[in-house]
């Protein structure tokens, strides 16, 4: 299983990004897939994550500006954020657990992307 996530850039402050991470492999389905974030010299946070059956969590910080979606049959997440500020500037890592595999198999632990550089600046 992996995970590849798009989107990340330099944006003004009160500005728009999408991000989307694809999971890939004989997935049969995810259970949670989500998004975190670690700003330089702090630790992961998480941001928000969305369950098959689309329940939603969202940090405090991101409530009102940020919307987390899926594409079950993409097994693709997203995150439109929105109303930008410079504390928001991380690296935004998605994550996948509760896979099923084609096979049947049940892979337990959370799969992580590579992460993508979001830079809220003027």
């Amino acid at each position: 299983v992996q995970l590849q996530a798009f989107g990340g850039g330099l944006v003004q402050p009160g500005g728009s990004l999408r991000l989307s991470c694809a999971a890939s492999g004989s997935i049969f389905s995810i259970n949670r897939m989500g998004w975190y974030r670690q700003a330089p010299g702090k630790q992961r946070e998480l941001v928000s994550t969305i369950t098959s059956g689309g329940s939603t969590n969202y940090a405090d910080s991101v409530k009102g500006r940020f919307a987390i979606s899926r594409d079950n049959a993409k097994n693709t997440v997203y995150l439109q954020m929105n109303s930008l500020k410079p504390e928001d500037t991380a690296v935004y890592y998605c994550t996948a657990d509760g896979i099923y595999l084609n096979s049947g198999y049940y892979l337990p632990s959370a799969y992580w992307g590579q992460g993508t550089q979001v830079t809220v600046s003027s």
